[in-house]
Parts: C-alpha cells; structure tokens; sequence
C-alpha cells in the first residue's frame, strides 16, 4: 500500500468531547485533511513542539524520552498511522540504532509528539486518508476548530479565552507575562501571548 505523508495543520480545543483537542493532518500533496481527537497533555506537548520559542523549565514527557534516545543513539526515523479501527488512529514509531530498523507501537497523539521533536516525517496508507480524511472549507474548519489553520498553529481553548484579550497590554508587560506563563508551565496562556507579541513585530 502506498504512504502519504501528512504535516499538522492546526490544533484546537474540542467543541464535542469535555477536556480533548482536535489535531488536523493534512497531506502534503492534496486536500484531504485527517482530524484526529487527542488528550490534553499531548496537545500541549505538540503545541509546545510546533512553538520553538516556548521552553519548558523541566522536560516532558517526550522531551525526556528524547534525550533517553539520543543518549543510547535511537533514532526515530519517520512514523506511520498505519490503522483505523472504530474511530481509533494505531501509530508505529520506525526507530533505528546502529543500522537496525526496529517497529515500536506507539499512540498516535505520542508518536506526532515526538515525530516533532526528531523532525521525522507522518505518513498515513492511502486506504486510511481515503476512509477518514476530510475536505474542509474555511467555513467548515471554523465550525470544527478554535485555532485558525496554519502550519505553525499552536493550542488554543478554554485558559486563552478566560485570559481575554491582550491587545490593551503594553509589549514590556506581554514579555513580561510570557516569561511568567512559561514558568508556571501554561503553555496554553504562553502561546497566545507569543502570538499577540508575534502580531506587534
């Protein structure tokens, strides 16, 4: 079966399930989009891949499993979505360590997470993009997600929307704001922030 392979198009709080978020695949070389429902801390672990400005004070989980790889000199090579069964997305991790492939098991919303942080390729089968994936209209996709789409989206929901708007907030402060988000561990709160400091420069 043939690959396809995907990019993230945007990430967002979930209107249908209490406490989940929307990640949108899309393929690179068509139209068809791939929603996929995740939990909470793999959203902000992907957010905080996609935002590279963003550093945690202690590693998460996937940056942890990371340096473990790195120290013992594993390699993710590229990951695969390579089944869909009652709604439900398999992953498998394609690691390497001294020239020998090995196949690893992995959840979806893990896998992208890490794919991330070895800047390895996703890849879906054809038959799964043909059964799941999506068309999505500008319109369509407002209804479905928050965030607006775009390849560097990051979280938002329910914490950026009772933080209010920033925009009477002098830069100085802004910074200021980031710096403290970042270090209470509100990734949520510190990418909408960034994203308003981003919009002044």
């Amino acid at each position: 079966m043939s690959l396809v392979r995907l990019n993230i198009k945007g990430i967002s709080y979930s209107q249908t399930q209490n406490g989940a978020y929307a990640l949108l695949l899309s393929e690179i070389n068509g139209k068809r989009q791939l929603p996929i429902v995740i939990g909470a801390f793999e959203a902000q672990s992907i957010a905080i891949a996609l935002e590279k400005e963003i550093k945690p004070p202690r590693p998460l989980t996937h940056d942890l499993f990371k340096t473990f790889s790195e120290h013992f000199s594993i390699t993710i090579k590229q990951v695969i979505i390579h089944k869909l069964v009652d709604g439900i997305f398999y992953s498998s991790l394609i690691c390497e360590r001294d020239k020998i492939e090995e196949i690893i098991d992995a959840r979806t919303s893990d896998a992208i997470a890490l794919a991330l942080r070895f800047d390895a390729p996703i890849f879906t089968y054809k038959n799964i993009i043909d059964k799941a994936g999506v068309q999505l209209t500008p319109k369509t996709a407002a209804g479905m997600f928050d965030a607006k789409l775009s390849n560097q989206e990051k979280t938002t929901g329910s914490e950026s929307t009772k933080e209010g708007s920033f925009k009477n907030i002098p830069l100085k402060k802004l910074n200021e704001m980031l710096e403290d988000a970042v270090k209470s561990e509100n990734y949520e709160k510190a990418a909408s922030i960034r994203d308003e400091i981003s919009k002044r420069q």
